[in-house]
């Protein structure tokens, strides 16, 4: 495995504090899904068992909301998506659509399952990590809750909501 890839994948949020040899593991038991601009990864309600960490490109999380597709964010190189699978083995809740041309490691609740094997210690950091993002997508979440509750859901671009 390139020394660069396994470098670039631990600048990552997810896999922040792993070592090489188990990102190399880790690797040798993923796929990597390429996705053409304005093909999904996903579509909500699909059955979902991974979880994908984009290494290319850039995706759009949509909603449908009364028949129209609504942006929730854009998510870019380093960023996780279809984490809440592995926790709660739930639908998916959104759907990923590339906007650009994407490369994405697609982390399997079995491949999930061997890194738990090998080396739990490192299963449990690369669990942590999710649980840090699931996190602070929450507490995105609530400012835009509290935003909306309050009336002013616009004032911050940050917490993008755009219906087409």
């Amino acid at each position: 495995m390139p020394e660069t890839r396994i470098q670039t994948l631990q600048r990552m949020p997810i896999f922040g504090g792993m070592r090489a040899d188990v990102l190399d593991f880790l690797l040798d038991t993923s796929t990597v899904a390429s996705v053409a601009q304005g093909k999904f990864f996903f579509h909500e309600h699909d059955k979902a068992q991974s979880m994908f960490v984009l290494e290319t490109g850039e995706v759009a999380v949509l909603k449908l909301w009364e028949g129209q597709q609504c942006m929730l964010g854009h998510l870019r190189q380093g960023d996780c998506f279809g984490e809440m699978a592995l926790m709660d083995l739930g639908p998916r809740s959104a759907s990923v659509m590339a906007v650009k041309d994407c490369t994405a490691i697609e982390l399997s609740t079995a491949s999930f399952y061997k890194i738990y094997e090998k080396n739990l210690e490192q299963f449990a950091l690369l669990q942590m990590n999710i649980g840090r993002e699931v996190s602070r997508r929450l507490r995105v979440a609530d400012e835009r809750l509290f935003r909306a509750h309050m009336g002013a859901l616009d004032l911050d671009p940050e917490l993008p909501l755009l219906c087409t």
